[in-house]
């Protein structure tokens, strides 16, 4: 029988570890007990059978609902604290802090691609100091991959009058190791931008673990 947060000591419990020592300390079952406010022994076990925390946050409410110890009121908890992140770092930007921080910037992908079930490629559109200008998806595609089309993406940053690019794209397999597929689209994309003077900063891989950055293995 799992272990409920109130019949633990106050001290052990999720909410309590994060009062004290932050949400980052917290595993992701931890995290996910906190919004079930029931035991951690349940938080686990909906982990282990229905996927890692990322995969749990791209369900519909309605099918987060019907996972055990979820309801619609938690399951709507959930994806909310999702979008009140996303919206945070969105705001952040919004206020004209750069994105030519690699982890930043992956971490932005990471926020806006992880757990897609789909292939999705995405671009990020920034001025000439590489503020954000606009976010866009671009291309979907199968579980297998998204087909990219670099005029596209041309057309797209000129008419937000960018001076600067960052794409990014997932892999729904979980493993960010880019293909060769993957390489050669980088550098179509490289090419045909700067046939209008504009620069393709990265381009990142999202998966399970952290995301890969073209720009920092070399390859752009």
């Amino acid at each position: 029988m799992g272990v409920r947060i109130s019949e633990c000591r106050a001290a052990d419990t999720p909410r309590e570890r994060m009062l004290t020592m932050g949400a980052p300390a917290l595993s992701d079952a931890e995290l996910l007990a906190v919004y079930l406010n029931n035991d951690i022994a349940a938080a686990r076990q909906v982990l282990e059978t229905n996927g890692p925390l990322h995969i749990l946050t791209q369900l519909r409410p309605d099918e987060l609902a019907t996972l055990p110890g979820m309801s619609a009121a938690r399951a709507c908890q959930v994806l909310a604290g999702l979008e009140i992140a996303t919206r945070n770092m969105e705001a952040s930007l919004a206020r004209g802090e750069v994105m030519t921080d690699p982890q930043m910037a992956g971490q932005y992908f990471v926020q806006r691609l992880r757990g897609h079930r789909c292939e999705v490629f995405a671009a990020v559109f920034m001025d000439t100091r590489h503020r954000l200008i606009q976010y866009e998806e671009l291309f979907r595609g199968t579980v297998d991959g998204a087909e990219v089309h670099p005029r596209e993406v041309v057309r797209r940053a000129l008419e937000h009058n960018a001076a600067a690019v960052i794409v990014g794209h997932n892999h729904p397999s979980g493993n960010s190791d880019p293909s060769a597929a993957d390489r050669a689209v980088t550098a179509r994309l490289k090419q045909a931008l700067a046939l209008v003077d504009i620069r393709l900063l990265d381009h990142f891989v999202i998966g399970d673990g952290q995301p890969v950055s073209m720009a920092s293995k070399g390859w752009l």
